[in-house]
C-alpha cells in the first residue's frame, strides 16, 4: 500500500476543524502536531512510522518534557482520533489497540473547590479599592460565575443581550449546547448591570469580547480574555490574605457543586443547575424539576457563602 502522511493528514483535519468553527479543537490539535514533529526533529511523519514502540517513546519523550499527564494525555487521544479517522476514510489499514497501554485519561491534580470561609473570604470587598482594577473586575467575574450555578467563563462571556429576560437567563452551554436557565439574583443582577455592554452593536450581554472579532479570531480574543482573568484571579487570594490558595476560572464552578453536595442537593439538581449534558434517561428524570428547584439551591448555596448560613436541602 502506498505510504500515506500522518503529518499531510493531521494538517488537513485541523484546517476541517476550522472550516467547521471548532476553532478550540484545531487549536489543540496544532499543538499536539507540534509535539510529535518536535519529538523527530522536524520533517514529515508517515502512518507506517506509527507502532506501539515508537507511541511509547514520544510517550517517554513527553514525559521528559516534564509535561503533566492531562497534556500527555492529550496529546495521545488527538494522535488516536486522527489515527481512526484515517482508518475511517480507508486511507490506511489500521492496527488492532494500536495505542493500548497508553496514557488517555484524565487526571484531577489538585483541588479545584474552595470553602464557603474561603470563596467568602475571596469575595470580601472591603478592600477591594485597594486592589489593582484588573484584579477587582477579575473577582466580580467570580462572584457573577458564582452566583449564575457555576456558571464557566466560556458561557458567562458569550451570553447575548437576548438571553436576559426580566430576571430569567436561558442560554446554551458552548461546550455541549444543553439549555441552562437561571433565575438571576439580586446580586448577579447588580453585576450584570455593572458590566452590562453599551454598545448597540455588540450582542453580548457583558462588556468581555470584542464585537468586531468573528470566527477564529474571535476564538483568540476570548482566550486573551481567559488568561487575562486566570492571570489576574492568580493575585486574588495573597491580596485577601490567604497565601498559597489556589484560584482559576474553574473555582466558582466546582465549588458551586461541591457546596451544593454539602448542603444535600440532590445530585439531579446539581447536574441540571450546572447545564451538564447525562445519559438520556436521566435527562428524562431531570424535567420533572421546576425552575424554582434550581433557584432553590443556588440561594442555599449564595445564603451559605455570604451569610454562613448552611440550610440543607428540603424537598417540598
Amino acid at each position: 500500500m502506498e505510504q500515506v502522511s500522518f503529518t499531510g493528514f493531521m494538517n488537513e483535519v485541523i484546517e476541517e476543524l476550522r472550516r467547521e468553527g471548532r476553532y478550540s479543537t484545531a487549536h489543540i490539535y496544532k499543538y499536539a502536531l507540534y509535539a510529535v514533529t518536535g519529538f523527530v526533529g522536524g520533517g514529515e511523519i508517515f502512518f507506517g512510522a506509527l507502532t506501539r514502540h515508537w507511541l511509547k517513546r514520544f510517550e517517554c519523550h513527553i514525559e521528559g518534557l516534564q509535561r503533566s499527564y492531562n497534556t500527555i494525555s492529550t496529546y495521545v487521544r488527538v494522535l488516536r482520533a486522527v489515527y481512526n479517522r484515517a482508518v475511517d476514510r480507508e486511507l490506511i489499514r489500521g492496527e488492532f489497540r494500536l495505542f493500548a497501554g497508553m496514557k488517555t485519561g484524565v487526571y484531577t491534580e489538585r483541588k479545584l473547590a474552595v470553602t464557603a470561609g474561603q470563596m467568602k473570604q475571596l469575595l470580601k470587598t472591603d478592600h477591594c479599592k485597594e486592589f489593582p482594577a484588573a484584579v477587582s473586575k477579575s473577582q466580580d467575574f467570580l462572584a457573577l460565575m458564582l452566583l449564575l450555578q457555576g456558571m464557566p467563563f466560556v458561557d458567562l462571556a458569550h451570553l447575548r443581550k437576548c438571553d436576559l429576560n426580566g430576571d430569567l437567563l436561558v442560554c446554551h452551554r458552548r461546550k455541549t449546547g444543553t439549555e441552562l436557565c437561571v433565575k438571576v439574583v439580586p446580586e448577579a443582577m447588580r453585576l450584570i448591570e455593572r458590566y452590562r455592554n453599551t454598545d448597540p452593536s455588540s450582542p453580548y450581554l457583558l462588556d468581555i469580547l470584542d464585537a468586531g472579532q468573528e470566527d477564529e479570531s474571535a476564538f483568540y480574543g476570548y482566550c486573551e480574555r481567559l488568561r487575562e482573568l486566570n492571570r489576574n484571579l492568580s493575585l486574588l487570594p495573597a491580596l485577601c490574605g490567604m497565601k498559597g490558595l489556589k484560584v482559576s476560572s474553574y473555582t466558582a464552578r466546582h465549588t458551586w457543586a461541591t457546596l451544593a453536595k454539602y448542603c444535600q442537593v440532590p445530585e439531579e439538581i446539581i447536574s441540571e443547575g450546572l447545564g451538564h449534558s447525562s445519559l438520556e434517561v436521566t435527562r428524562t428524570y431531570l424535567k420533572s424539576f421546576e425552575g424554582n428547584e434550581l433557584a432553590k439551591a443556588n440561594r442555599i448555596i449564595i445564603d451559605y457563602i455570604y451569610l454562613g448560613r448552611k440550610n440543607l436541602w428540603r424537598m417540598a
